[in-house]
């Protein structure tokens, strides 16, 4: 579903150069790019992701990737590093029952 903003309407260029229309233009392209990078609500009945970058490295707080088959959301509280791996060594166990 698209957003529910009007889209600016650019006025109609006059036939020679006029201060006051190249200043409604920039007025309203400013109004554009605000619009543009507000962001805004959405609802969707189907949606598809093609492309999803495989881990968090580089994304936007809030921007979506795939690991092992699940859309994860990058937060600000969770890292997700791109080559994470570890191992672990904990020693050796006896137990003696008495």
């Amino acid at each position: 579903m698209a957003r529910l903003l009007p889209p600016p309407q650019f006025p109609v260029a006059p036939a020679e150069y006029k201060k006051e229309y190249a200043d409604a233009v920039v007025s309203i392209f400013s109004v554009f790019l605000q619009q543009f990078l507000s962001p805004g609500e959405g609802r969707n009945t189907n949606l598809t992701l093609t492309t999803l970058q495989q881990d968090g490295f580089g994304l936007e707080t809030g921007a979506l990737f795939q690991r092992d088959g699940f859309v994860k959301i990058v937060t600000i509280d969770h890292s997700d590093v791109r080559g994470l791996s570890a191992t672990g060594d904990v020693g050796s166990v006896s137990v003696t029952i008495g």
